[in-house]
Formats: C-alpha cells, structure tokens, sequence
C-alpha cells in the first residue's frame, strides 16, 4: 500500500509511551470489576468517554489545537468511523466479558488484540521482524501458555457465563484491532490529540441512549473515585498510546502491551492483601512464574530488536 504512515524514529519516547499505557491497561480491570458491582456497562462506558473528551477538549482549545475538520480528506473520516466503532465496540465487549469473568482471564484472552495487531502492522504497514524478533514472538507465545495454563484449562472446560464473557472478549479483541489499525493510519493526517478527541466525541455519542447517569450520583465516595479513576484511565491510557503508535512501529507496540496482564496479575495480589474484601486473589505456580519471566523476555526481545 502507499502512503502508509511511517514512525518519528523516537524508539526511546515510543517506548517510555507503551509503558505508561501498560501500566495503566494493566490496573484497569481491577477497578471496572469493583465498578461493575455498583453500576451498569454503558454507564460506565459512556462516562469513560464523556470525562475523556471534556477534558481533552479542554487542553487542545486551552492550547489552540483543535483538530481542523475542514482540512480533512474523505478517506480519513472513513478511517475515524472504523476507529470510533471499533474502539466502541472493544469496550462493550471487553467490559461486559469482565462482568462475567475474572480480570486475570480477561487480560488473557485481550492479549489477542496486540498479536492482531502487530500482524497487521506486519502487513498493513510493510514492517518487518528480524530472525530474533521472531524468536521473541515464539518465547512470547510460549510464555503466556506457561503463565496462564490454569486460566486456558479453565475456558477449554468452562459452562455458562464464563465461556459466554471469554468469547465477548474474543471479540471484543478483533474489533480493537481494526481501531488500533485505523488510529495509525490516522496519524498522517492528524495528531493523536486531534484523533483521540474526535473518537472519545463520537464514542461518547454512540453511549448517550443507553446511559443512566442519575445512577452516578447515588455512588459512594469510594465508588465514585474508581468511576473517576476509569475515566481518566482512558484518557491517559489511550493518549500515550496514540502517540506511541507517531514514534513506533505498531508490531513493537503491541510487542510492548503484551505486558499489561503481568501487570493485572501483581495488582490483584497488592489488592487482595491490603483488601481482601474487595477482590480474591490469582493463583499462580512456580510454572507460572517462569511464563510470566518469559513473557516479559519476548516482548523485551520483539520491542528492542531492530527491525528491517
């Protein structure tokens, strides 16, 4: 394909970019899981989107960076509108699969989205993994099969809901990955501000019908801080992704985000000691401790290495 968008060559901020988002993807289903108790999906969807976007349009008019609409070619709205409902729909799925699962295995099977993605970006994007990338690749794929035997046996053999939440995860995957696509290439027209501004817009519209925010206000002060804390998740979380994606190839970042469930899996243990009412703890054995080593190793390997 031509005029396909191409990277800064700030490996270093991509990098440090994809971390923070990591980190903060990681943490994420801890706290919607606590929310889920006390609040329904789309309200919670749609508040994620609306916070996300008052304050993000606060900045770039504060700045003078609005996206200018005008100057915007045909082929770039029809790139918003995949991404818009793709990020939509990831959300609708991942959240409502979490409800009806556990945040280990719901990073688990997400995990599918950043593979998707660093195979499209493999394609779309004419980027190319050396011998030792691939080699990464492989020493990722065999460490989240160690790190997550337990939670892989429990969805080959799961009934009911908890198979219905993994396959809404599934989907919601695939659909993140036409975003994530469609984001990047985005990027030659517009800045990850301008695009994320516009997605949160269009997002938080598509959520208005189904949301009940009297249901906000009669949230506890605790309950009200996680909402709060998921909204600016999303802003933040998807705000250095964006601009990870203007300083790195995609194939690295999704190399990158293969760390997030590493992340869930220490957060739910820090919770679950502190408090243990609020959320049960991960089970991990000796053998998932070595998939968790090896995960980290492969994406290191794919992230770092040099790519043709």
């Amino acid at each position: 394909m031509n005029n396909m968008h191409t990277t800064s060559g700030r490996w270093r901020l991509g990098l440090a970019l994809s971390l923070v988002t990591v980190f903060l993807w990681g943490i994420l289903p801890i706290a919607l899981v606590v929310t889920l108790k006390v609040l329904d999906v789309y309200t919670i969807i749609w508040f994620r989107f609306l916070v996300s976007f008052v304050l993000l349009a606060v900045y770039l008019g504060w700045q003078r960076k609005l996206p200018p609409l005008l100057r915007l070619r045909s082929t770039s709205w029809i790139l918003l509108v995949i991404a818009t409902l793709g990020l939509a729909a990831n959300y609708i799925f991942f959240t409502q699969g979490l409800a009806l699962t556990t945040p280990a295995n719901a990073e688990v099977i997400i995990q599918l989205a950043p593979l998707l993605m660093g195979f499209g970006g493999l394609f779309l994007f004419r980027e190319r993994y050396t011998l030792l990338q691939w080699i990464g690749v492989g020493i990722l794929i065999v460490g989240f099969t160690l790190f997550f035997h337990e939670q892989l046996k429990n969805l080959v053999t799961a009934h009911g809901q908890y198979l219905v939440g993994s396959g809404l995860i599934v989907f919601g995957a695939a659909t993140w990955t036409f975003y994530a696509l469609a984001q990047k290439q985005l990027l030659q027209s517009l800045s990850s501000f301008s695009i994320m501004l516009m997605i949160y817009g269009g997002c938080a519209l598509l959520f208005t019908p189904f949301a009940n925010p009297k249901a906000i206000f009669q949230l506890n002060f605790f309950h009200l801080g996680l909402l709060l804390f998921c909204g600016l998740n999303t802003l933040i979380a998807y705000g250095a992704f964006a601009e990870s994606l203007e300083h790195l190839e995609a194939s690295r970042v999704s190399a990158v985000s293969a760390l997030a469930p590493i992340v869930t899996l220490i957060s739910v243990w820090i919770v679950s000691v502190i408090m243990p009412t609020v959320i049960l703890p991960e089970n991990i054995s000796a053998l998932g401790i070595i998939g968790a080593v090896l995960v980290v190793t492969g994406s290191v390997t794919i992230a770092l290495g040099k790519t043709r």
